[in-house]
């Protein structure tokens, strides 16, 4: 159960720098003072990766969870 528990921690990271890496995209779209639409298009392009990751870290601690409980 331990093989359940890192590769839950490792999705978990995984998860976790995806969404590190949607707020530096758009801190940067903002500092760059973009127009209204680009500042959409920059958005349109992060919500499914923000999405993705929420779901990926969500996925990676369920692991976690499971690994524990069946330790």
């Amino acid at each position: 159960m331990e093989i359940l528990i890192l590769c839950g921690a490792a999705v978990s990271l995984l998860g976790v720098g995806g969404l590190v890496w949607c707020v530096v995209r758009v801190w940067r779209a903002r500092r760059a003072k973009v127009d209204d639409a680009a500042m959409r298009s920059v958005l349109s392009k992060v919500v499914p990766v923000n999405t993705g990751a929420l779901l990926l870290s969500f996925i990676g601690l369920m692991l976690v969870v499971l690994g524990i409980m069946l330790r």
